[in-house]
């Protein structure tokens, strides 16, 4: 019995530990991007010396994938909060939209993250095989909503599910990283998304308000 505490409490101490790497990790990569993560400042975050952080990460890769990881989890914890058993396509899609605005709001460091990952990843293929899955993932979740909606009467019964995903992700993104002057708000990218893709039926019923 006292054998098995121990185990537990190191196990949720190396636990612990994992999360303060993950964190101390995510404020630099926000502070100076991904090419200014260094061992040894994430081990001074921590509090940690070089060697116990390399227990835990002994690579950069190794290190990416534990914040990648960290972020998979924020977000599904984000996800977890609306079920979505029993929904229609629409309402799931309406749904994905309000997690990604209540990200932009809230948690906006989670995309910058994110996003600055997926850039070093196109660059490079060692971070690229880490994050593509994720952005993937992604992607998917939407195109199983727009397959779903096919089927549902939430959709046009023409609609190209995998097309529909890549132009939704590519919109969202985009209008998260806008820079210029050229601006538009992303209540009015989501209404538009949806007037493109809804059935006549569901266009007819109003949209989401554009605010």
């Amino acid at each position: 019995m006292i054998s098995d505490l121990s185990h537990s409490s190191k196990r949720e101490s190396g636990d612990d530990r994992r999360l303060a790497i993950a964190a101390a990790a995510r404020a630099i990569i926000i502070e100076k991007g991904l090419e200014g993560l260094r061992m040894r400042d994430i081990a001074a975050r921590v509090g940690i010396n070089i060697a116990t952080l390399h227990y835990h990460v002994p690579s950069k890769e190794a290190l990416v994938a534990l914040v990648a990881e960290s972020l998979r989890s924020d977000f599904r914890a984000q996800s977890e909060r609306r079920s979505r058993v029993g929904k229609s396509a629409l309402e799931q899609l309406r749904m994905e939209f309000e997690d990604f605005r209540e990200t932009m709001e809230d948690n906006p460091e989670l995309i910058v993250v994110l996003t600055e990952m997926i850039e070093r990843g196109r660059r490079d293929p060692a971070i690229g095989v880490i994050v593509a899955p994720m952005y993937d993932f992604w992607r998917h979740q939407f195109a199983d909503i727009f397959r779903l909606g096919t089927t549902d009467g939430s959709f046009r019964a023409d609609l190209d599910p995998t097309a529909a995903a890549l132009i939704t992700t590519a919109a969202l993104s985009d209008c998260r990283r806008q820079w210029t002057q050229f601006r538009v708000s992303l209540a009015a990218v989501t209404a538009e998304l949806e007037r493109a893709f809804v059935t006549q039926t569901n266009s007819s019923q109003g949209m989401s308000d554009v605010r």
